[in-house]
């Protein structure tokens, strides 16, 4: 199965922290399993960084590619593909970072690891 991991999964995967679910854990952990992670969750960490708006992401900030090597995890560049397709979901959210990540699950043929409700607006296959 191929998961994609939204910036607060990968985050908290790297964190080991306790909000991300067992079940959730597992099937990251799984070597079965592809992880994928979007070029658009190092554009989020950062931002989110700079802005102080979430300060224990730092070195994921600072080390994004090094340290999503080390996971073995594999990085989605963003395509035209997936920019276009962002913008011409439907649905009113608006967040241009989770519009990319719902198209790139669509268009990937993943399943986004979230535990954000207002992904079930843009209509992608969730786990959490």
């Amino acid at each position: 199965m191929r998961l994609l991991l939204d910036t607060h999964a990968l985050a908290w995967w790297l964190l080991d922290d306790p909000r991300l679910p067992t079940h959730t854990r597992e099937l990251i952990a799984n070597p079965e399993n592809e992880i994928v992670v979007s070029a658009v969750s190092a554009f989020e960490a950062a931002t989110k960084f700079r802005i102080g708006r979430w300060n224990d992401i730092g070195p994921l900030a600072m080390a994004f590619e090094e340290i999503v090597a080390k996971q073995d995890f594999s990085i989605l560049p963003i395509s035209a593909h997936h920019a276009s397709r962002a913008g011409l979901l439907p649905g009113s959210h608006r967040d241009p970072f989770d519009r990319l990540l719902a198209a790139q699950t669509e268009i990937e043929g993943s399943y986004l690891v979230t535990n954000d409700p207002r992904f079930a607006d843009l209509g992608v296959r969730v786990i959490w």
